[in-house]
């Protein structure tokens, strides 16, 4: 049957663009819910839970080859219910699932495929299977066979496959259990996470560890603080880290942004999908970066940066969409997508789109008749203009007058391409940290603060229900999932830099009623530390945590962040409470394990301080309270929380640190402290960078 003519399955009606990419498989697909499991239940059935998300390369692949497939389709039909998850809209799910692949395999990644008892409890997992034709090659089961030995298996061997189930998930519930140990939080423990990252890192190529090789915005954000503590080789680290990745193909040359991981060691070969995620953290790292070494090719990167989500990601409206597939067509009409073909080059193309600044432009993209990519060449930097000068024989003006000149028009000309896919959901968490990351470049680019605020405010109006509850997503118009631990912790902490740069006290007062409904629906008081899930949302067969930081900041961190900086600001014991509480329970693995709790370092370090109070009264468009402003966010102080009010603006009532305070001689005025005891007010910059420095 040709797929135009295929009946759509149920996935047709969900919001979620992953699911709608499987609404023509002949698989009889089902959302996740109560209907698919009450069938496997009444059918005595084994679910088959296949997870993935809308830019994943090895998902269209395995869609392409085995779901389209009608005979295979036919297998799945027959002997499982199958469900579709979009693992973006349901991290709760894919992080049960992920646990249960990764005991039983050693490995995870997308597409994951897991196969429960009917009530949801795992018992076999899997990433990507090939169909008949690639097995050998592959050298794995074929997706026909696996199915058909977990159907054999689940009819045969009932009690065999439902003892391993439960065998399962007792390791995965012991996995969210806190640990037998706890560690107390110093200066101590947090310079030997760094040391002990500073072990694995690549003094070539920058970055931690071989191949694949990630960018780690988080570890990166964590050296950053390190450095402010006396590490010597943070900053060092650090620059060679950014320098390279900037200057690799996993950065997109043409339109900025970045891919999102390396296949190799030096960043050159990418996975082609832009996520926002990936280029909110970096942006904001690179910004941080460039204000602490003043490097402007820093500076141009995190512009870049922002300039591709700002023109690629955005919603109408101001939010930002998810990501962009790494498939594309290669020409109009082409049958099938390729892996990056929107971003590769071959030396005719460049030729055709610049004349004779092509041979200059080539040389210093390194592009190739061989190529480096499956015959055609991703676009990096091999050598610094001087090199490539020398090898031309042409001043080093030269070279960097016509590359600036040549990127715009090779953006012109890529746009002729055939676009990849772009997810259009809106995930609050995510865009909580564009909004974060935009207010905070705001300091140094003043057009990013109503391009923030407008996120914020688009967030708050569309995915926060009625009674205040959060959503995790949104697509035209149709509201997710209720909201998840890192949607309250995030845009908590985003509202609070926000706050900080815009002066607008709503921002600081829908911090504070986050910070209280998150600790109302996620935190579990045995345990001291959160869930991921809250405590109003539908059961599944165990209740996720996750403490480790991933490509995202942990809910946990981020709420350990979000917390700390707001009880800074208020004075609320509780939130110093639960955020010390979290870290005391995570601290053993901060630094056996630093590189994967990038975040909670941060949160580690606020939590050491010492954190200093800013408080700055007057109102926000005045130019000298803007002037005091501007003094405060200058440089990097990772360890200052700003507060802002103006005269008799109720937002004044959440802080001690307004309290009979004012302006002074109708001047707006900053009051700088540590544990809410302040130094004398200063009406000038001047004055308050001498405090800031002093």
């Amino acid at each position: 049957m040709n797929a135009d003519a295929r009946p759509l399955n149920r996935l047709a009606h969900e919001a979620s663009p992953y699911l709608q990419q499987h609404a023509d498989n002949p698989v009889d697909w089902y959302p996740w819910g109560e209907e698919a499991l009450e069938r496997a239940r009444r059918e005595d059935k084994p679910l088959l839970v296949s997870i993935g998300y809308a830019a994943c390369h090895w998902c269209h692949v395995m869609a392409h080859e085995s779901f389209a497939d009608p005979e295979v389709a036919a297998i799945q039909n027959e002997h499982f219910i199958n469900i579709k998850v979009d693992r973006e809209e349901r991290p709760d799910l894919d992080s049960i699932y992920m646990a249960a692949a990764q005991a039983l395999t050693g490995r995870g990644g997308w597409p994951l495929n897991v196969f429960c008892l009917p009530d949801g409890t795992p018992f076999y997992a899997g990433t990507y299977f090939p169909p008949d034709t690639k097995a050998a090659r592959y050298r794995m089961p074929s997706w026909r066979q696996v199915l058909l030995s977990i159907a054999e298996a689940y009819r045969t061997r009932r009690a065999d496959v439902t003892a391993s189930a439960h065998e399962l998930l007792d390791h995965i519930k012991r996995l969210a259990q806190p640990l037998p140990e706890t560690a107390s939080v110093d200066g101590a423990l947090v310079m030997a996470a760094a040391e002990k990252i500073g072990r694995e890192f690549d003094p070539q190529y920058g970055g931690f560890g071989d191949a694949p090789k990630f960018p780690q915005p988080l570890v990166l954000e964590f050296l950053l603080r390190a450095h402010l503590r006396g590490d010597v080789q943070a900053l060092p680290m650090l620059h060679q880290t950014l320098e390279q990745m900037a200057r690799g193909g996993m950065y997109d040359q043409v339109g900025g942004g970045f891919h999102r991981y390396s296949v190799d060691a030096r960043w050159l070969v990418p996975h082609f999908e832009k996520m926002l995620y990936d280029n909110a953290l970096l942006a904001e790292v690179y910004h941080l970066a460039a204000l602490v070494t003043g490097d402007p090719f820093l500076a141009r990167i995190a512009d870049e940066t922002f300039a591709y989500m700002l023109r690629d990601l955005r919603h109408p409206d101001g939010a930002f969409f998810s990501s962009e597939d790494a498939d594309s067509l290669p020409v109009p009409g082409a049958a099938h997508a390729e892996e990056g073909a929107f971003y590769v080059w071959t030396p005719d193309e460049l030729r055709l789109a610049l004349g004779d600044d092509a041979t200059l432009v080539s040389a210093y993209y390194g592009v190739t008749r061989q190529g480096n990519f499956e015959g055609k060449s991703i676009l990096y930097v091999p050598r610094p203009p001087a090199a490539v000068a020398a090898m031309l024989g042409v001043p080093v003006e030269r070279i960097e007058a016509t590359v600036a000149r040549a990127r715009p028009i090779l953006r012109a000309f890529r746009e002729q391409r055939p676009r990849p896919f772009r997810d259009e959901k809106i995930i609050t968490a995510w865009n909580a940290m564009a909004i974060r990351a935009l207010a905070t470049a705001s300091a140094r680019v003043p057009e990013y603060l109503p391009a923030a605020q407008q996120c914020a405010d688009f967030v708050l109006t569309n995915l926060r229900r009625a009674d205040g509850r959060l959503l995790r997503s949104w697509k035209d118009g149709r509201p997710g999932p209720a909201g998840f631990l890192d949607d309250y912790a995030l845009l908590c902490d985003a509202l609070i830099e926000l706050h900080a740069a815009s002066g607008k006290p709503n921002y600081l007062a829908t911090a504070v009623e986050l910070a209280n409904a998150m600790l109302d629906l996620f935190w579990d008081a045995p345990a001291w530390m959160f869930f991921d899930t809250g405590s109003d949302q539908p059961a599944l067969v165990t209740r996720p945590r996750d403490l480790s930081d991933n490509a995202v900041p942990s809910g946990s961190a981020a709420a350990a962040m979000a917390l700390l900086r707001l009880y800074a600001i208020t004075g609320r014991e509780i939130y110093a409470t639960r955020a010390e509480q979290v870290l005391q329970q995570v601290a053993p693995m901060l630094s056996r394990f630093p590189l994967g709790f990038g975040r909670m370092l941060c949160a580690a370090d606020l939590a050491i301080g010492p954190i200093r109070e800013l408080a700055i009264i007057g109102p926000p468009d005045h130019p000298a309270t803007q002037a005091l402003v501007a003094e405060a966010r200058a440089a990097y102080r990772p360890r200052l929380v700003i507060a802002r009010a103006e005269p008799g603006d109720p937002v004044a009532a959440l802080s001690p640190l307004f309290a009979d305070r004012g302006m002074v001689d109708g001047q707006p005025t900053a009051y700088l402290c540590e544990q809410f005891t302040c130094l004398l007010p200063v009406t000038t910059p001047e004055a308050l960078r001498a405090q800031l420095n002093g």
